[in-house]
């Protein structure tokens, strides 16, 4: 929608100064011309922009001005506010509905009371913490060291923390990574013996939008698998109701790509007898071949 590049091109331009129509229009994913456009909008909203030619040029809010409040509605206000709301469920403490109760509402804005953003997790008090610790660290540019847990094994890590991201129902850091000298999101969950370091850093560019689904869990295998109907609410809650077809007898046939074997057979068997694995052939062998372990197992 144009409010929300409008709103961000101010946000950009306020927290960095200045910025080409070129960065500007790879970051809000639009192009140029598109940029300019939205630059007349906001000098006729009385906004003072200043764009300069040349090597240091650039589009920047002219100095002095101070943004009027008129130039977001109260619905864009109330939206604001939900948000603000949905960050104690986080951190623990009451200090985003304090700061909410010194802003003016209207009637629209106290609609958005209705709106409950929970962004609480499973790992409970240990994230509260977590995340302050994180987020003094991203805004002080001082790096971070902690031991990672993954399925190839636990690493040390040290990072060089960009961002707090809520993704796929979690919170990660966004960072550079300086062992695998990359762009990575790290699961706060998986962060253990956090350290905050005294040394500070240079802050890199980073990429945006921030790293891809599909570079995180890249869908390298194609799977087919079939579902007794008893699994279909299950379905619904993971992948949604289009990812999957009823077929004649009753049974879902479910298709979808896996980051690798591991993962499809994991997520399969937590169904137990519910699922059986149609495609690839080698999944579906390598099932019966744990299942003949597992017997072996428990019958002794």
């Amino acid at each position: 929608m144009a409010i929300d590049r409008l709103i961000g091109i101010l946000a950009i331009l306020l927290r960095e100064e200045k910025a080409t129509a070129a960065q500007l229009a790879a970051r809000l994913e639009v192009d140029q011309r598109t940029i300019y456009r939205d630059m007349e909008r906001l000098c006729r909203a009385g906004i003072p922009l200043r764009s300069q030619r040349g090597k240091n040029g650039g589009i920047s809010i002219m100095e002095g001005y101070a943004m009027e409040r008129t130039l977001l509605t109260d619905a864009d206000r109330g939206a604001i506010l939900a948000g603000l709301r949905s960050l104690d469920s986080v951190s623990g403490t009451g200090y985003y509905r304090h700061l909410m109760e010194k802003l003016p509402q209207s009637r629209e804005a106290a609609a958005d009371d209705c709106v409950v953003i929970d962004l609480a997790s499973w790992y409970g008090p240990a994230l509260a913490p977590r995340l302050a610790e994180l987020k003094e660290a991203c805004a002080g540019h001082r790096a971070v060291r902690f031991t990672y847990c993954a399925p190839a094994g636990d690493s040390r890590r040290v990072v060089e923390p960009d961002k707090l991201v809520f993704r796929w129902s979690s919170w990660y850091l966004h960072g550079w990574c300086r062992e695998r000298e990359d762009w990575r999101l790290f699961k706060l969950g998986r962060m253990l013996d956090l350290e905050v370091l005294t040394e500070e850093f240079a802050p890199r560019d980073a990429p945006w939008p921030i790293t891809p689904p599909k570079r995180v869990y890249p869908e390298t295998l194609e799977a087919v698998v079939r579902f007794q109907p008893a699994a279909r609410w299950r379905l619904i809650d993971e992948y949604g109701a289009e990812s999957f077809t009823r077929e004649a007898d009753g049974t879902l046939l479910f298709r979808r790509g896996f980051p690798d074997r591991a993962e499809l057979i994991r997520w399969a068997l937590s169904f137990l007898d519910q699922a059986e694995v149609l495609e690839p052939a080698e999944v579906r062998a390598e099932i019966c071949r744990m299942a003949e372990i597992l017997r072996e197992k428990y019958d002794k």
